[in-house]
């Protein structure tokens, strides 16, 4: 089965939109979570889980257009979207290993889509 474009292009929208589940969670983690009712009222916790789920319910419908040996190592991803957004939502910095890490990771993704 050829993968389909619109199928490559659901996956990085699926990681996108899920990479902001892990910037809401660490926000969510500064926040006292003790009992049921703080977990309830902590609104970073519950739109972070909500865009993890989100993200997953978009990259379900992309899998029927596609082989999965393709659009899943895409899903990597997430680990560059986090770390930009990281930078712009959290402050923190990246160092030359952590740019080095983001660059393996285009290269095999890139690998991934230069081979089918």
């Amino acid at each position: 089965m050829a993968t389909e474009l619109w199928a490559v292009g659901l996956v990085v929208l699926a990681t996108f939109v899920g990479a902001f589940g892990p910037i809401l969670l660490k926000k969510a983690s500064a926040k006292k979570l003790s009992s049921i009712k703080s977990l309830m009222a902590n609104y970073h916790l519950m739109g972070g889980v909500f865009l993890y789920a989100i993200g997953t319910m978009l990259f379900i419908p992309a899998l029927k257009g596609g082989d999965l040996s393709i659009l899943y190592p895409l899903v990597s991803l997430a680990y560059i979207w986090v770390s930009l957004l990281s930078i712009k939502f959290l402050g923190e910095r990246m160092n030359k290993l952590k740019w080095l890490g983001v660059i393996l990771i285009i290269i095999g993704v890139s690998f991934i889509g230069l081979g089918s």
